[in-house]
């Protein structure tokens, strides 16, 4: 019975959460900036444990739905980066992270609308704010729908893929959003630590997918630098 009761009080808070991020990702995507971004990304002024994570848990939430309702990532944790100071450019780099390819699922292929012999290429960068790692993800490309010019950047360069990508006025298809960190966990996030993850399509402006992208951002994101 207690196993029961502490199963739906867990599923009852993380419905709660996932229904805050929704209505923050609407209030986002519907006025953009009537999210205001210097309150929502304030910490608590009290020092409480308890206080520190209702904080820690409202940034996460603030971030993870500036994110499900923009067109960029890239854009949403540059301003993320000047809002909170953390590097005098803030301006993100993409380190390219050595490994073997992940192989492109079947249903991966039908979301970029390709065949099983399209040639596809893979990405796996840390996205870096100064000396903040605040993201690791995994890009799946189709080269063959972007310009000669962009596969050049992104074989050559640190270029984060969204600025690289930006002339194609590019849309965002959210796919799902985890949560890998909660105010229940026993120890509170440090900067490298999995706060949560998101998969999204890319597609043009055209509507014709071109990416299929996994994110997954990391305690590094709850800093602040000085100002």
């Amino acid at each position: 019975m207690r196993r029961a009761m502490d199963a739906d009080a867990d599923g009852t808070m993380r419905a709660e959460r996932g229904k805050r991020i929704a209505v923050l990702a609407l209030a986002a995507s519907v006025g953009g900036a009537a999210v205001a971004p210097a309150a929502l990304a304030e910490e608590p002024a009290a020092i409480r444990p308890s206080d520190a994570r209702a904080g820690t848990e409202r940034l996460i939430e603030t971030l993870s739905a500036r994110l499900l309702a923009a067109h960029s990532a890239t854009a949403v944790l540059e301003a993320w980066c000047a809002e909170r100071g953390l590097a005098i450019d803030p301006h993100l780099t993409a380190v390219r992270v050595p490994g073997p390819d992940k192989p492109l699922s079947g249903i991966q292929r039908e979301r970029l609308a390709i065949g099983p012999d399209e040639p596809i290429r893979y990405r796996r960068v840390r996205l870096t704010c100064g000396e903040h790692v605040l993201s690791e993800a995994d890009n799946w490309y189709v080269p063959g729908r972007l310009t000669p010019e962009m596969n050049q950047v992104l074989d050559t360069t640190q270029t984060p893929f969204g600025r690289v990508v930006h002339p194609l006025a590019p849309s965002r298809r959210n796919l799902s959003l985890k949560t890998l960190w909660t105010p229940t966990d026993l120890e509170m996030p440090g900067p490298e630590k999995k706060l949560f993850y998101v998969e999204a399509v890319l597609s043009t402006a055209a509507g014709v997918p071109f990416c299929e992208v996994a994110e997954t951002y990391t305690g590094a994101v709850l800093a602040r630098g000085e100002r």
